[in-house]
């Protein structure tokens, strides 16, 4: 088994603690411009079962659709056919604390551009390190 195999877990989970109020962080992360800055293009709209879709470049257009969405604190959207993804903000007063789910992950499953969900698992999570610096440095300038 590989290294990226053994990592494999059906959800990634990252988080952080922004000097920044959960406002400003809400609306990096539930407006399409917000999104846009840090993260993909899109035609996001902060409304329950609203469908969307990222930008994700070479990758094309991804479908989305809002699941959840408890402003200024919970959002989740399904992207693609097997993923969902959940922004989860605490005010901490005058910081945020911010939580991010990549769930759907299945070792058996492959996605829609036929690569094996333990191959590009790592490389996700991976780009989620720097997409959540790049939010942190966005909502705290």
């Amino acid at each position: 088994m590989s290294e990226n195999q053994q990592a494999f877990t059906p959800v990634v989970h990252k988080t952080a603690v922004f000097k920044a109020p959960i406002e400003k962080v809400w609306v990096a992360v539930a407006t399409s411009e917000g999104i846009a800055a840090w993260f993909m293009p899109n035609t996001f709209e902060p409304v329950l079962g609203h469908e969307f879709v990222l930008k994700a470049g070479p990758y094309g257009d991804s479908p989305c659709k809002v699941t959840e969405l408890i402003p200024p604190t919970l959002l989740t959207f399904n992207w693609g056919k097997d993923w969902s993804v959940t922004f989860e903000l605490k005010d901490l007063g005058g910081q945020t604390e911010f939580h991010l789910y990549h769930k759907g992950w299945d070792a058996d499953k492959v996605t829609e551009f036929g690569q094996p969900h333990p191959v590009v698992q790592p490389n996700m999570a991976q780009g989620w390190n720097g997409l959540v610096a790049k939010l942190q440095s966005l909502v705290e300038q």
